[in-house]
């Protein structure tokens, strides 16, 4: 048996911290990138604002998608007599994903911490259980959003930001166009955010009504009025704003540097959002691994992921995104295709609406695959001769190998494990 001096708390939860730290490195690129590549935001104004949101919203909604990862692709009944099996593979994980995360960052590629996770999960079930301990039902699938989820996404965007470069940039008179385009952009704007975002902000005010008032709300009525409510002070205000920036008499495009306040606002909820699904990754094994120390058995459907445990995890991310972030943020904003801020907006906007599509459907996508496609589909409706092929084949290569290249790496630490402790 494993001794459990061997693994303290303390360890196992330094292995969580890193593996956090190196996805906040590599996959917060997939919320601020394109904002830095537009010059919506500095460099330093995108790590403020997304370490912020990435860490509130992982500590606020991490939860659920933490649970899931630790109980859902391998099944912990096959480690109910020997649950220090599965601490030893949950140390696996964190140390084989890590790794992966690490190396990917200093080469500048956009990987996905959610494949890496997977493909480690699937490595040490494999050599601790065997084949039957994998899912490969769902291996095949992300592999094949793999083609599928960029290419969504670039057609989004392309049409997106074709609508935009038709109707307000290529027009005669662009701020007066965009003056009476800004509520349908807000509305789009909100639309597919607010789905994401405001169901969860949304649900302490309900509780409150039904708890302290005895009034049930229907679900949808509040976020669709918080919606609403945003809208309007949206428009109302970047309305204001457009009309004090075209009274001034400097160089910069009007036009651009207000639909660059639009990109920013898209930048924060996609934070958000990814906080609050992907520090799941980073904490998953932790929390598995915290419920065997702490019960001797291993973690079923319903377990509660301890809040200590997010707070670790949002802290790692912010960490890495403020150490290293900015290696992968240069290549999403600017290694694939010059952005400006109307484009960023186009392509963000195309990001979340295809990982909205994708998890109503239930199908297991990545953002920074989406956002890539979306910042390629921007780039050929732009000027596809600007678009750097190279760029992109270096990341399809680094896409293609994370699944195998986790799984291996964390069969080879488990069975190191394995022989020289179990």
């Amino acid at each position: 048996m494993l001794h459990q001096a061997f693994l303290p708390l303390a360890l196992t939860s330094g292995l969580a911290l890193y593996l956090a730290w190196n996805l906040g490195a590599n996959d917060v690129a997939n919320s601020m990138g394109t904002s830095v590549g537009s010059k919506a935001v500095t460099l330093r104004q995108a790590l403020v604002i997304a370490g912020i949101l990435e860490f509130t919203g992982a500590v606020l909604f991490g939860r659920k998608v933490a649970g899931t990862l630790a109980t859902g692709v391998v099944n912990p009944e096959l480690f109910a007599t020997q649950p220090q099996v599965l601490v030893a593979g949950m140390v696996a994980v964190l140390l084989s994903c890590g790794l992966w995360l690490q190396i990917a960052t200093s080469l500048s590629l956009p990987v996905s911490s959610s494949h890496a996770v997977v493909g480690a999960l699937a490595g040490f079930g494999w050599v601790a259980v065997g084949s039957q301990a994998v899912d490969w039902q769902a291996i095949g699938l992300i592999s094949l959003t793999w083609v599928v989820t960029p290419l969504i996404s670039g057609a989004i965007a392309a049409s997106f930001y074709g609508l935009v470069k038709r109707w307000i940039l290529d027009q005669p008179n662009a701020m007066q166009s965009l003056y009476e385009w800004i509520p349908w952009l807000s509305t789009a704007l909100f639309s597919v955010f607010g789905v994401i975002v405001l169901p969860s902000l949304s649900q302490p005010i309900q509780q409150f009504f039904s708890i302290q008032l005895g009034v049930t709300l229907p679900q949808h009525d509040i976020p669709l009025l918080l919606g609403a409510i945003a809208t309007m002070g949206l428009t109302w205000v970047s309305w204001q704003q457009l009309a004090e920036r075209g009274q001034q008499d400097d160089a910069s495009n009007p036009v651009e540097r207000q639909l660059g306040q639009f990109q920013v606002l898209s930048a924060c909820f996609v934070a958000f959002a990814h906080g609050s699904n992907d520090v799941g990754n980073a904490v998953a094994p932790l929390a598995a691994i915290a419920y065997i120390q702490q019960t001797g058995t291993v973690p079923t459907e319903d377990f509660s992921v301890p809040i200590w445990i997010l707070i670790l995890g949002g802290a790692g991310i912010v960490g890495g995104l403020a150490v290293w972030g900015k290696k992968v943020i240069a290549t999403i904003g600017e290694g694939i295709t010059a952005l400006q801020p109307s484009g960023g907006f186009c392509a963000e906007l195309a990001t979340a609406a295809t990982v909205l599509l994708a998890s109503r459907a239930g199908l297991p996508v990545s953002t920074s695959h989406a956002l890539v496609g979306g910042v390629v589909g921007v780039g050929l409706v732009k000027n596809w001769r600007a678009v750097k092929f190279a760029t992109l084949r270096e990341i399809g290569l680094a896409w293609l190998v994370t699944i195998p290249i986790a799984a291996v790496l964390s069969a080879l630490i488990f069975a190191g494990i394995r022989l020289l402790w179990l």
